[in-house]
């Protein structure tokens, strides 16, 4: 589509969405807008300051919101601090979840429950069972979870979540092999850095990145939960017989993982670099298409990846210890009630951001988020299907359209799944006649080798989440105000301090007990009894539902 032709459908649809149909001479006068302000603590990109669906949502709304992200080597207690001390804070605010129930004990947020008579749509995101599981010790709902709320439902093409990654260009190399095991998986980096050593600028290949900082280090932590085949509860596996939720920690897969870690660090194919690297050494890295394989959750990357070339993009796998269990890699959206968005106290007008949170679920404004203006982003076939043309596929993932024009408020309250007519997917990325279609040949040729026609079919299906999960929406709220609070912290210390360590080790045998014995001198137990406790209650909280 032309400039021009781009400019005239933009001020048609402007012109649309303002239009009142009434000929009172008092509303023909300009819509005033209000401006709110939010912090949200993500890494994510910044739109421009003219943006052209910010306009236009903020024409059909009233309303216009300035983000405000986290930096990357932020200290983000220090920041939420930073707030608290000084009693002033943004209009929305979306914290992590320990700095969120801090805000709520300092009152910084209001109590959205007392405005839902009023707009019933913020309700309606939730089941009464999901929104008493947010429900403060004072009766009242101070955050809305995000991406959390799915309608009709899961339209997923991308799997967000985590899994062991490695580059389209490997595969292709060694034909597109199956990887069920970690010897699978480092064995093919291993025959391909032997045979590229470099790549084609005369650079190292980095067989495995690490990133294992004090805010990200579920990389190093985790896999052992996935490689037992158990789904992503985070901080424990959970029997679903006796409700019982175990540690993981210790298991024998615990101590493979670590110590094949410990042989591919020795081999130089795990980037020496990994444990002293600031977090956005991490990306850099990635952005260079070095990185051949790495374990993480999508989210945390993929903005990086959208910069590689397509032979260098990533397919999960789902590695289990002996190629044998079941893997659980993939789960359906799951309820995350550690944190969400709230409206601070220091907000002048909170009525108004309530609404505005309200107009943002409405069917029309969710279509402008996600696919754009219709005859510049998209356009409806005779099916009634969402499409696009090969110049909006394109324009709509460009990083300069994308800061220009695309607004998704994507810290903000919304649907996933379906879009609002229960007929297309809330995204152009999870619609089905777009997603394959519009593969480059390189990712499709993969695509078609491994006979899938989504990121999520490389992975088993997602049965339905059980009553308690995830587990680590609990466990990300925990802090240090109880006796399991003190012992998760201790936990993680040791944690922090050894799991390196093994890696690294020359004495992989000594370092492994090292940290056998400094675990267990925290009394983990006294942690576990509550998570079982926790996973009890939210079995009740839904039956009760």
């Amino acid at each position: 589509m032309t400039g021009k032709r781009l400019l005239s459908a933009l001020s048609a649809a402007a012109i649309a969405l303002s239009a009142t149909g009434c000929s009172s001479k008092k509303e023909e006068k300009k819509q005033e807008i209000k401006e709110f302000t939010g912090f949200y603590c993500a890494r994510n990109d910044s739109i421009a300051e003219d943006n052209d669906i910010q306009k236009i949502i903020a024409e059909k709304t009233g309303c216009l919101l300035k983000e405000e992200w986290i930096e990357d080597q932020a200290d983000m207690d220090k920041v939420f601090s930073d707030m608290m001390i000084s009693g002033k804070y943004p209009d929305f605010i979306s914290p992590d979840a320990g700095n969120c129930q801090r805000l709520i004990k300092e009152n910084a947020f209001i109590p959205l429950d007392n405005y839902w008579d009023d707009y019933p749509e913020i309700k309606a995101l939730y089941t009464d069972a999901q929104w008493d599981i947010v429900r403060s010790e004072d009766g009242h709902i101070y955050y809305i979870p995000l991406f959390s709320a799915v309608y009709k439902e899961d339209s997923s093409t991308v799997h967000d979540g985590e899994a062991f990654w490695i580059q389209i260009r490997v595969l292709e190399w060694a034909n597109y092999p199956e990887l069920k095991t970690l010897d699978d998986y480092f064995g093919l980096i291993e025959d391909y850095i032997a045979a590229h050593p470099t790549d084609e600028n005369g650079q190292p290949f980095i067989g495995y990145e690490i990133q294992a900082n004090d805010t990200r280090f579920f990389a190093l932590d985790n896999p052992p939960m996935f490689l037992e085949g158990y789904p992503n509860d985070g901080c424990c596996i959970v029997d679903p017989d006796t409700l019982e939720a175990k540690d993981y920690n210790l298991l024998p897969t615990a101590r493979t993982w670590f110590k094949k870690l410990n042989e591919e660090y020795g081999k130089g194919i795990i980037d020496p670099e990994c444990f002293v690297m600031e977090t956005a050494d991490y990306y850099d890295k990635i952005l260079t298409g070095r990185v051949l394989g790495m374990v993480d959750q999508h989210w945390n990357f993929a903005s990086s990846e959208r910069e590689l070339p397509p032979e260098c993009r990533y397919i999960p796998f789902g590695l289990t210890i002996d190629g044998k269990i079941q893997e659980r890699y993939h789960d359906r959206i799951a309820f995350n009630a550690s944190t969400g968005v709230g409206i601070s106290t220091s907000c002048s007008d909170p009525e108004g951001a309530v609404k505005f949170i309200s107009s943002l679920l409405d069917p029309e404004i969710q279509n402008l988020r996600f696919w754009g203006v219709e005859g510049v982003d998209y356009f409806v076939n005779d099916e009634g299907l969402f499409d696009q043309t090969e110049e909006q596929y394109k324009q709509w993932r460009s990083k300069d359209y994308i800061a220009k024009h695309i607004c998704e408020y994507s810290y903000m309250p919304r649907y996933l799944g379906m879009a609002p007519d229960g007929i297309n997917a809330y995204t152009s990325t999870n619609q089905p006649i777009i997603f394959y279609d519009r593969l480059d040949p390189v990712i499709k040729k993969c695509f078609d080798a491994y006979g899938a026609k989504t990121y999520t079919d490389f992975l088993n299906p997602a049965p339905e989440n059980p009553p308690w999960y995830p587990m680590w929406s609990f466990d990300n709220a925990v802090t240090e105000a109880t006796d399991y609070g003190k012992v998760m912290k201790q936990m993680q210390e040791v944690k922090h301090k050894y799991m390196p360590l093994m890696v690294m080790s020359d004495d992989f045998d000594k370092t492994w007990n090292e940290y056998e014995q400094a675990y267990n001198a925290t009394d983990p137990q006294v942690y576990f009894d509550e998570l079982t406790a926790e996973v009890h209650r939210r079995c009740s909280h839904q039956t009760a539902g």
